[in-house]
């Protein structure tokens, strides 16, 4: 046995050790691996109240069954001493693994590691697990926690942003792709999240933003602090760039497993079904009095939504964003549907343009994978006044109804009250491909509400009565009576059945049962033109 001290390469490099045997030599690499950046960077990442990136993992997939990808990988960087600095998977971890079951693809960046920052090694680890879940037909869970680009390798990193984003790109549509933010995500970073489908933060340790605190002080002279500037809260309430806001690392892994529960694996694979055990045919009679008889009276859509769904969960997407309109997801008879439902208890339930824009892109990830589309319908049009003309509401606006129209999964509407001028026609109306439109009595329909069509109609009457309120009353309720109605609508065929408010459950799902072999299509095109 030859016992001659020999020198171990490590990365290609001397590093004066004696060598060691294979079995040896793997053990230490992958004891390395997992010990990311070393015990005080992870007591480091624990201190700031974060999970590491392999305790991230392990809790998010099902326990034993997440395989790694190249473990082993290292960076190639040979400057500014990085080649003394080595660390086995180079600072993210990604693999596969099983979530209830089923197949996902996931990356975790791991901050303890350069800070997670993204080298041309790592990124090529994060393109692989994309094109395999490509290949698999399977959703991609990134989990992000990084500095940023790695400064040292320049072009290189910067290069793995962009193959990164177009696997993004390419993937859109195909398989279900959702970004945690868990810490840090500046610079170019931000702009894989803002193409995946849904993007998680944690409230006060993850931020976002294209320049930092710093940047904007010495450009624009304001002062901002990170969590103003790019936290959790202001990309939930005020910009709309993330969907959930979470309180803790292990909240965020159970709401992206919830999450996936309602999402099919990929644009050609079936939905995913739950247990029926909430039966099919009950009512509710607390929804007959959920409409106020005053119209000017707001009432919470989701006391509806939450009474028609299975066990009255909802799941519900960018809560804090737009609240003059809901989405979400549900499941009704065990089936997962996507609900839009305008928001009465907030700004009337009026679309605007923040409305507008998170309505479509709901709409049109559900239309994506397959999802039937639930609208619960309450709008007294679009929100007035010059901050939303010159904002582009007839742009913006249009991309709902765009959205709505192009849309060929089963499509069902509920109308509870106001339903008025091009508004009507937006919220997937009988005229732009909705398969089945319900109406409850409450139902108002028409081109615009009963006082302000009065005060059009009889100006000049209303101009020279002795009483013009007690005209204008009469007028009204005749106005009301005669079209304000759902009746007229339904004569028409614009309307399929008025339905009493207890027996929506029993009427949606049995209207989404009858369309499950539904097939629809749009002309033959490279793609639409939807107005951004």
């Amino acid at each position: 046995m030859n016992t001659k001290p020999e020198r171990m390469l490590v990365g290609g490099h001397d590093c004066g050790k004696p060598v060691m045997d294979k079995r040896e030599r793997l053990e230490d690499y992958e004891r390395r691996a997992l010990r990311g950046g070393g015990e005080e960077r992870l007591a480091s990442q624990h201190a700031a109240g974060k999970l590491t990136a392999r305790e991230r993992v392990d809790l998010f997939f099902d326990p034993g069954t997440f395989h790694e990808v190249d473990k082993l990988v290292t960076h190639r960087c040979r400057d500014f001493g990085m080649e003394d600095q080595v660390v086995p998977g180079d600072g993210v971890v990604a693999g596969r693994g099983r979530v209830d079951g089923r197949l996902v693809y996931a990356f975790a960046q791991d901050f303890t590691v350069f800070g997670g920052s993204l080298s041309e090694t790592n990124a090529a680890k994060i393109v692989k697990i994309m094109d395999l879940a490509m290949a698999s037909g399977a959703p991609i869970i990134g989990l992000n926690d990084s500095g940023g680009a790695r400064i040292q390798e320049g072009v290189l990193s910067l290069g793995g942003y962009a193959d990164i984003f177009l696997r993004n790109t390419l993937a859109s549509g195909v398989v279900p792709q959702i970004s945690a933010i868990m810490g840090p995500c500046a610079g170019g970073a931000v702009y894989s999240p803002a193409i995946t489908d849904f993007t998680v933060m944690v409230d006060q340790t993850s931020y976002m933003f294209i320049t930092g605190p710093d940047v904007v002080k010495t450009v624009t002279g304001e002062d901002v602090t990170k969590e103003a500037l790019g936290g959790a809260m202001t990309h939930n309430a005020k910009s709309g760039v993330a969907h959930f806001v979470v309180p803790d690392d292990q909240a965020c892994l159970a709401l992206l497993r919830t999450l996936l529960g309602f999402l099919p694996s990929n644009n050609l694979d079936d939905l995913p079904r739950g247990a029926a055990t909430d039966p099919v045919d009950r009512e509710d009679a607390a929804l007959d009095d959920l409409v106020p008889e005053q119209a000017t009276q707001p009432y919470d859509m989701r006391d509806l939504i939450r009474a028609v769904c299975d066990q009255g969960e909802f799941l519900e997407v960018h809560e804090h964003y737009a609240r003059n309109i809901l989405v979400g997801f549900a499941r009704l008879g065990g089936q997962s549907v996507g609900v839009v439902a305008n928001q009465p208890a907030h700004l009337a339930g009026t679309l605007d343009i923040d409305a507008s824009v998170k309505g479509a892109r709901f709409v049109r990830f559900c239309d994506a994978f397959n999802i039937p589309l639930v609208t619960l319908e309450d709008v007294p049009g679009f929100l007035p006044g010059t901050q939303q003309e010159f904002g582009g509401i007839i742009r913006h606006g249009a991309k709902l109804l765009f959205a709505f129209a192009e849309a060929t999964v089963p499509k069902v509407t509920v109308i509870t009250r106001k339903a008025y001028g091009g508004a009507y026609c937006v919220m997937s109306s009988k005229h732009i491909r909705t398969d089945v439109n319900f109406a409850w009595p409450s139902a108002e329909i028409a081109v615009m509400g009963p006082e302000g069509a009065v005060n059009i109609l009889y100006k000049d009457e209303l101009a020279a009565a002795a009483d013009p309120d007690a005209l204008r009353a009469e007028k009204v309720a005749e106005f009301r009576d005669k079209f304000a109605n759902p009746f007229v609508a339904a004569g028409r065929g614009f309307i399929d059945e008025v339905i009493q408010p207890r027996a929506t459950r029993p009427k949606l799902i049995a209207a989404l049962r009858s369309l499950e072999g539904k097939r629809d299509t749009n002309p033959r095109k490279k793609h639409g033109n939807i107005p951004l």
